[in-house]
């Protein structure tokens, strides 16, 4: 009676039981430990474990396109232009900005018809002050600079409160070309833009704290306490937080590319190259040099440490960062490595005391500033827009990227040419490292300039094409690839802890297409962000 009386006992456990195992399983939150740096109850780092919850696969997805744009247009010459971006943050908020702008030169311009094309992201530091600012105003700032060259002219009289401040800071020019837009000139604007954007950002406290002197506080040497005054932190916190800049600017008139890198982004470009047999690969040129002081060559230069006294120059650089602790050296905004000592303390007391943000003083071998500039290194290629032989199935034979230095340290400059080569050509799925080179051959060009010590995948694993955002593709696989497990687990780390692992991390990936190729002819694109003329 009793084995009777335990079959259909035994199905109804199996029927019941089954269905809550496996809602149960599917349906609890995975959780993972980590430890990490926590301040103690002494206010010192301690190490602490700490469980995350773990993210899933979707929304890893969700949040690798969150912030992902993409957008194309068509010019008269057939040339179709798409670019596409994407960021994915570590700290909260994004510290990343980017920017983009296509400007068409006006028809009184001798080398007319083309356009500008301006491509940027921004990497900032200590706070998203400085690259948001950067964002809205430095291309406009390269612009006003161009125009003034090829118009010959410093322009009228402009509004704006930046626009009233750039004639205190007029630079001397270098003996350059008579013609007007030959590549030095071109260059030394872009280079004189950034400067000059930076030394208004970095002053424009100073200046309103001098509108708010009166003589009796000029008399008694007194403070006016400009806490709550409506410009006191839209002014301090741009000049004393911080961001690299790099700016890609394609002249398409003269078939020009003009990359200024102020910082430690990178831009690479990857140029498809085919021999008489009709066999190609994509050519890494490297466009700019990590600034750091890391870099040899930023070390070496005069503004690292041959502007500062010989006794102190030694000491400028330490463990690969200006006075031991900020990494690029260059960047915007970053005061305390340029306003002397005595006006860090004069501004912070006046703006930042009564906000509760007092300035940090600056480091203890702090002499002779400034350390760090936002002049950037511009370099410039002649390169080819039009139809040049691709490889097969691949839209573009030419494209740029352009990121923030959370993209390299998980990936080198080749990584990144074969990936995007790899998404053009149309690859799919979870491909093993060791297979890509096969698939999608590189050579090298211009040598990455190194300016960290940079932990990246090694060799073994795999690649995941799954993404049609080309940018965010990059993101998914600096973040681990085809490795679902351990992408799931870093992008679920949360912010502040999220920084000790992974940075904010922004790209942008511009392509071209001459038109003739089947795909590009039933594509669509949207003409409204082809801007006033240049």
């Amino acid at each position: 009676m009793l084995r009777r009386a335990w079959k259909p006992l035994a199905a109804t456990t199996v029927l019941i039981g089954t269905p809550s195992y496996l809602y149960y399983k599917f349906t609890k939150q995975q959780t993972f430990d980590l430890a990490v740096k926590v301040r103690g109850a002494d206010g010192k780092p301690v190490m602490a474990t700490r469980t995350f919850s773990l993210l899933s696969k979707d929304s890893v997805r969700d949040r690798l396109i969150e912030n992902a744009t993409s957008d194309s247009f068509s010019r008269p010459e057939g040339i179709i232009w798409r670019y596409a971006t994407a960021s994915v943050a570590a700290n909260d908020p994004l510290e990343d900005a980017h920017a983009d702008a296509i400007i068409a030169r006006d028809p009184s311009d001798p080398s007319a018809p083309g356009d500008w094309l301006f491509f940027t992201v921004m990497d900032g530091h200590g706070g998203p002050h400085t690259s948001r600012l950067l964002s809205k105003t430095l291309i406009s700032a390269v612009v006003l600079e161009l125009s003034s060259l090829i118009h010959h002219t410093d322009g009228a009289p402009r509004s704006g409160f930046l626009e009233r401040l750039k004639s205190i800071f007029r630079t001397s020019s270098p003996k350059l070309s008579e013609t007007p837009q030959n590549p030095e000139r071109i260059s030394f604007a872009i280079q004189n833009a950034f400067t000059k954007l930076d030394q208004e950002l970095i002053n424009a406290p100073l200046s309103v704290l001098a509108a708010n002197l009166d003589a009796e506080s000029i008399k008694k040497n007194t403070l006016p306490d400009l806490s709550k005054h409506p410009l006191a932190l839209q002014t301090m916190l741009p000049a004393v937080s911080g961001s690299c800049a790099l700016m890609a600017v394609f002249d398409t008139a003269h078939r020009h590319l003009y990359v200024a890198c102020s910082g430690d982004s990178r831009a690479v470009a990857g140029i498809w190259e085919e021999n008489d047999e009709g066999q190609g690969s994509w050519r890494v040129e490297v466009l700019s040099e990590d600034q750091t002081g890391r870099n040899p060559n930023e070390l070496k230069s005069r503004r690292v440490q041959s502007e500062h006294p010989h006794d102190e120059a030694s000491n400028v650089i330490r463990a690969g960062r200006i006075l031991g602790g900020l990494e690029p050296s260059r960047a915007f905004g970053d005061a305390r490595y340029k306003w002397p000592r005595d006006v860090q303390d004069v501004l912070s007391r006046a703006f930042l005391v009564g906000n509760g943000q007092p300035l940090r003083p600056p480091p203890s071998s702090f002499k002779t500033p400034p350390y760090v500039t936002a002049t950037p290194v511009v370099t410039h290629r002649d390169f080819d827009f039009g139809s040049v032989a691709r490889p097969s199935r691949s839209p573009a034979s030419r494209f740029v990227v352009l990121a923030t230095d959370g993209l390299w340290d998980k990936l080198s400059s080749e990584d990144v040419v074969a990936l995007v080569g790899g998404h053009l050509k149309g690859l799919k799925g979870v491909i093993p490292k060791t297979a890509l080179p096969e698939l999608v051959p590189t050579t090298s060009g211009a040598p990455t300039v190194e300016g960290k010590d940079k932990q990246r995948n090694n060799i073994r694993g795999s690649w995941s094409f799954e993404d049609e955002n080309v940018s965010s593709h990059l993101i998914r696989n600096a973040f681990g690839g085809g490795d679902v497990e351990g992408l799931r687990r870093l992008m679920s780390i949360p912010a502040p802890f999220a920084r000790s692992h992974r940075d904010d991390t922004t790209v942008t990936v511009v392509w071209w297409e001459d038109g003739q190729e089947g795909d590009a002819q039933t594509a669509t694109f949207s003409s409204g962000n082809i801007k006033a003329k240049l």
